[in-house]
């Protein structure tokens, strides 16, 4: 398989990669930000409502005042005192809160909206960046770390939209507004509270970098847990067959205590940080009773029972802000890390496709080829001429002009290949694992570019050709099956989405694949979950070979297509293979000599060279390594 020849290191029990740190906060949360820019109207609505919100809670503090002064203080000793104005006052105060109440409701609805379209448009671009990235990207990069993406750091950035930002933001008009009343009631006792504030911003300054820090840790670590748990959980066969419980479970406890580790260091600072602000609030609380106190009896009148109240309750209300802003600071710093971990995928060269050849339907037309719009089984390659285009009918003729490749630049995998196949010609490729031979089909496919040589299609460079095109004129059964969530008949349409259920049935019928899908529970309706665990890795095959029949390709790619079935059903279905690969192009990889005797050309491939090539009777009477190959595996059966 290409990964055994690439040697590429990936995560795993022995491996795991480290994820990259956050660079540039500021950059990021500008980034967040323009995913909410659609949506300028509801933000204005959300700021208005914010500060409206800030602006009751001042009110009904201040409200206090003149309720003190003008009405408990003020009605002292009347003998029949008129209560109307202090009930019309209560009443402004309760209609003011209710104005509140509903446009704290407001914004909360405007803002699940905002988050919502938000997180969906962010999601919808990360998935469609990853299905835009290189395959050599997957191989590089665990795959755990690559769905934290789309869980842990979507979520952090769900709550700095939602929570967050809106809390900031009212924080910050409260803590203004507050200091404004403050300073017109009474500027001595603000000076006070003002010092306290500096500390307590300090304070918050000083643990919540700290915290934050210790987060950005936390999510990395998490990112590594969930790797390790996706990969294990995928490989839970291989685990027990080889005993590595244990082995297992004692590198998790490894990963999960560094979790727990940067996750203790993180909510400490952040546990301990709301503590200390509320402690310093109640300090500024008493110091300026005091202040207020010693003012007043010194002086009187100089501060009423009133603004000495109203000045307190706002030292309490200023404190709040101050604490929600100072624990939102935390908050903040993780969806950061989150977001520049999300544009680190983003950010990721997509897989370059700079060809211009297109593949289209065609037919004759007055003895000529010609483009048509319905499909005839018949296609042909649409080339750019300058004036218009030329049409180059596809046949598969597939060659190989001394290419030279290599996973890494340090490791060649091919050496100076060289090969053909003309159309309708099987050709088969046989060696020792990590000679090369899926790389070569890798290479057809251009999941990966070749460093030199050149790879032609119907005389056309590959290159030229977009790759979506290319795809379209190549079916592809692997040696590692994969089945999608969904119906049989859906798994087998994959290859041909606008398939027939009659041309379903056949391809299943070709791939001698129909016989155990008609007595599933369900037939072809029958769901198929966990890549197919309901089925043997053998019908699992089947149905892989019927999705790669549907769509009846020109050339045919069989990377070990046989190799989890048992040797009647490789008969069967090699029987029906011989239909399907009828006037076709085939190249063939199998471990199975027996499956590749009647193959038009066999390619031995040894340390990325082809040491031997010619048919199977050509290479027995050679004696070389086909012949040593050959001989033993007729010996072991």
């Amino acid at each position: 398989m290409a990964m055994k020849e690439k040697n590429v290191q990936i995560g795993g029990p022995g491996n795991r990669r480290m994820p990259a740190k956050p660079k540039d906060a500021k950059k990021t949360l500008g980034r967040i930000l323009r995913y909410l820019k659609d949506y300028k109207v509801a933000l204005i609505m959300v700021v208005v409502c914010l500060i409206f919100s800030a602006g009751v809670s001042i009110a009904g503090t201040y409200f206090v005042k003149p309720l003190i002064d003008n009405f408990i203080e003020g009605l002292k000793g009347q003998v029949d005192p008129d209560f109307t104005p202090f009930f019309k006052t209560l009443a402004l105060m309760v209609f003011i809160y209710l104005l509140g109440v509903a446009c704290a409701y407001i914004q909360t609805r405007l803002m699940i909206y905002v988050m919502s379209n938000s997180l969906q448009k962010m999601r919808n671009e990360l998935f469609a960046k990853m299905q835009a990235l290189p395959i050599r990207y997957f191989d590089q990069h665990v795959h755990g770390e690559l769905m934290s993406r789309f869980t842990n750091d979507v979520d952090a950035i769900r709550q700095m939209i939602s929570q967050g930002i809106p809390s900031a933001i009212s924080s910050v008009v409260t803590i203004i507004a507050v200091f404004t009343v403050m300073l017109t009631l009474s500027w001595q006792l603000t000076l006070v509270a003002a010092v306290i504030i500096v500390l307590m911003v300090f304070t918050a300054k000083v643990v919540g970098g700290k915290s934050g820090r210790y987060f950005v840790a936390n999510q990395k670590q998490l990112g590594k847990v969930n790797g390790y748990i996706e990969e294990l959980i995928d490989g839970q066969k291989v685990v027990k067959v080889f005993n590595r419980e244990q082995k297992s479970i004692e590198s998790f406890q490894s990963i999960n205590a560094d979790l727990c580790v940067a996750g203790t260091k993180a909510h400490t600072y952040a546990n301990i940080l709301m503590p200390m602000m509320g402690n310093l609030s109640y300090l500024m609380y008493a110091t300026i009773a005091v202040v207020g106190a010693l003012l007043s009896v010194k002086n009187v009148g100089a501060i009423e029972v009133g603004t000495l109240v109203s000045i307190l309750l706002f030292t309490r209300s200023i404190s709040m802000p101050i604490n929600n802003l100072s624990q939102q600071i935390t908050g903040i710093l993780t969806a950061l890390a989150g977001g520049e971990r999300i544009f680190s995928v983003l950010d990721e060269p997509a897989e370059t496709d700079d060809g211009n050849v297109t593949l289209v339907n065609a037919k004759i037309c007055d003895n000529k080829l010609c483009e048509c719009e319905e499909r005839t089984g018949t296609w042909a390659w649409k080339i750019p001429n300058g004036k218009g285009f030329d049409l180059v009918q596809l046949r598969g003729d597939v060659r190989f002009k001394d290419v030279s490749f290599g996973y890494e630049p340090d490791q060649t995998v091919l050496d100076n290949i060289s090969l053909y196949a003309k159309p309708g010609q099987k050709i088969a490729f046989v060696g020792s694992t990590g000679a090369g031979k899926t790389t070569i089909t890798n290479l057809i496919n251009r999941f990966y570019d070749i460093d030199k040589g050149e790879i032609t299609y119907d005389g056309i460079p590959i290159k030229q050709m977009r790759k979506y095109h290319l795809r379209r004129s190549l079916a592809m059964v692997l040696q590692d099956t994969h089945l999608f969530t969904g119906t049989v008949r859906e798994n087998i349409r994959y290859g041909k989405l606008d398939a027939t259920d009659e041309e379903v049935e056949e391809a299943a019928k070709i791939a001698n694949a129909h016989f155990f899908i008609s007595h599933l529970p369900n037939g072809y309706d029958t769901v198929l979950t966990a890549d197919g665990a309901n089925l043997s890795q053998g019908q699992r095959q089947l149905i892989s070979i019927a999705r790669a029949t549907v769509n009846n390709p020109p050339v045919l790619i069989l990377d070990e297509a046989t190799s989890s079935v048992d040797t009647r059903t490789e008969s069967l279905i090699e029987q029906g293979m011989n239909k399907l690969m009828a006037n076709k192009t085939v190249f063939v990889i199998a471990h199975r000599l027996s499956t590749v005797r009647n193959a038009d050309a066999i390619m031995v491939l040894e340390h990325g060279k082809i040491i031997e090539r010619g048919d199977h009777e050509e290479l027995i009477k050679q004696q070389g390594k086909y012949y040593s190959l050959y001989t033993g595996l007729f010996e072991l059966s």
